[in-house]
């Protein structure tokens, strides 16, 4: 195994490993492992709770660096079928956000940076260089839900505003914060396997009414903005949008603007591994510049992965919900 796993901080369990994979998509927080290792006597005990950390070359590189560090061992599974296995699936600490809820009320005129630092500091995990969203958010009482999702909630209403799309990620100085298709280094897809696309007009928006906030039970909220695109070429596929942050006619048409998508259209790609690449990040398909949405890293040597894809277009959209 080229890939290096070690438990509790001091257990090298490289050698025992049978298989290992790392996965991550847009829509969950938390970067996942499942690794699959043979039991032997000497083996150390290893329950859910503990730390596990991953380390490898990074593609390109020549020396070993921490791929997922740390991680917190989250399931694990034994199986007997004349040999001894433990399934281990471990989750970046991030996942602690996505499974606890709380209560909060959130003055205006923050930034998404300073709301995400006050979630990690409350939650004990430690910051590392988070960018500076700029965006000033409304204020927001936010009931009962689980951080991930009053971050993601911050996060929308800064790419409504018209600011920059960000991802959350946990490295080894703490948690950071990246933006969407912002990675300095963009890589060309090659040694592919398998490229699968899919169109569809399912999703697709061809009219956005953005409405405000209804001022009375017996009255209609007023329609802040209306616009359309295609709906020649699709038929009237209408969406409604009611936030109360929309304050303006200006905000309201950047939103529809934004909203507005015809036939939905991703790509699948199976290819030799690329084991740096993240969900979030831009690369090139035959000179096509996409978002990775989802991807799959089958670790080894040689390694693959498994990536799904989508244009900007969609992801932008997509990402406000």
């Amino acid at each position: 195994m080229s890939y290096e796993v070690v438990f509790a901080n001091k257990y090298d369990l490289s050698e025992l490993v049978e298989s290992l994979s790392v996965e991550e998509s847009l829509n969950e927080i938390a970067y996942c492992a499942n690794i699959k290792l043979v039991v032997t006597p000497d083996m150390p005990i290893i329950t859910p709770g503990q730390e596990i950390r991953i380390a490898g070359i990074p593609f390109g590189k020549t020396k070993k660096e921490n791929l997922l560090n740390p991680a917190v061992v989250w399931e694990c599974r034994s199986s007997n079928a004349g040999r001894k296995h433990l399934n281990i699936t471990a989750y970046e600490k991030t996942i602690y956000l996505a499974k606890s809820e709380d209560e909060r009320l959130m003055p205006g005129n923050q930034t998404a940076t300073e709301r995400i630092k006050q979630y990690a500091m409350s939650w004990g995990i430690p910051v590392g260089n988070i960018v500076d969203t700029r965006e000033k958010l409304v204020r927001n009482i936010k009931r009962s839900q689980t951080i991930l999702s009053m971050i993601m909630e911050d996060l929308k209403e800064t790419v409504d505003k018209g600011g920059a799309m960000y991802r959350i990620r946990m490295t080894s100085r703490g948690l950071e914060l990246f933006e969407v298709g912002g990675n300095s280094a963009i890589w060309e897809l090659g040694a592919l396997e398998e490229v699968a696309q899919n169109r569809t007009l399912e999703g697709a928006i061809t009219k956005v009414k953005v409405i405000g906030s209804q001022e009375s039970e017996n009255a209609v909220a007023k329609t802040l903005a209306v616009m359309e695109k295609d709906i020649e070429k699709y038929g009237t596929l209408q969406k409604l949008i009611m936030d109360s942050k929309i304050e303006t006619v200006e905000q309201a048409r950047k939103v529809a603007a934004k909203t507005l998508l015809g036939m939905q259209e991703t790509i699948s790609v199976t290819a030799l591994d690329i084991n740096t690449v993240r969900a979030g990040d831009r690369v090139r398909l035959n000179n096509l510049e996409l978002i990775v949405t989802k991807v799959r890293h089958q670790l080894g040597n040689p390694g693959r992965m498994e990536l799904e894809l989508a244009a900007e277009s969609k992801v932008r959209r997509d990402f406000g919900g």
